[in-house]
């Protein structure tokens, strides 16, 4: 399974489908802004406007509104903690939002994060087969190594962690205590 952080503006009637496709197979459909600014750099109305539109575009489509929030380029200051109330989610990535990164280096970079309780970081956008190509590494290595995969949720619930909105910790990994881990 996997978590999936949704641009709302990216919703259209064709990947509202898809979203309801990856839900009903057991993923998670969360909330990776409207428009993917730097938030950093906006009022707390502004901020607020960018997460409803996003959580309301991914309950229309899935019947659910997300429970975590990922911050678009990991920016963050203390009014976006103050107006959303959902746990922010970075992760371990490889850079897969950069072309030059190759297939292989995605795949070394991504093995060489792997933790017990940790969260990869991959971009699903147009044009991105290098991480489809990756993966197709990455999945078969990590269950070899014993790596299970869930969706968010499932990790936070397996390592005991309580889904915290007021938390200001950004989760690379689940049991992580500190802002960033």
């Amino acid at each position: 399974m996997a978590s999936f952080f949704v641009i709302g503006n990216n919703i259209t009637d064709e990947s509202a489908e898809v979203m309801k496709r990856a839900y009903n197979m057991g993923c998670d459909i969360e909330n990776h802004s409207q428009s993917h600014p730097d938030m950093t750099k906006m009022t707390a109305e502004e901020i607020k406007a960018e997460i409803d539109f996003t959580s309301d575009k991914v309950e229309e489509a899935v019947g659910e509104r997300p429970q975590f929030f990922r911050p678009p380029y990991i920016a963050v200051n203390q009014t976006m903690f103050d107006v959303i109330d959902m746990p922010f989610i970075c992760g371990y990535g490889a850079e897969d939002y950069n072309n030059a990164i190759g297939v292989e280096e995605r795949v070394e970079k991504v093995l060489a994060q792997a933790r017990d309780g940790g969260i990869i970081l991959l971009h699903d956008m147009n044009g991105n087969v290098q991480t489809v190509e990756a993966l197709d590494k990455i999945i078969p290595a990590l269950k070899e190594q014993g790596y299970e995969f869930v969706t968010i949720t499932e990790l936070f619930h397996a390592k005991g962690v309580a889904i915290d909105p007021d938390s200001e910790i950004i989760y690379s990994y689940a049991e992580q205590t500190e802002m960033y881990g």
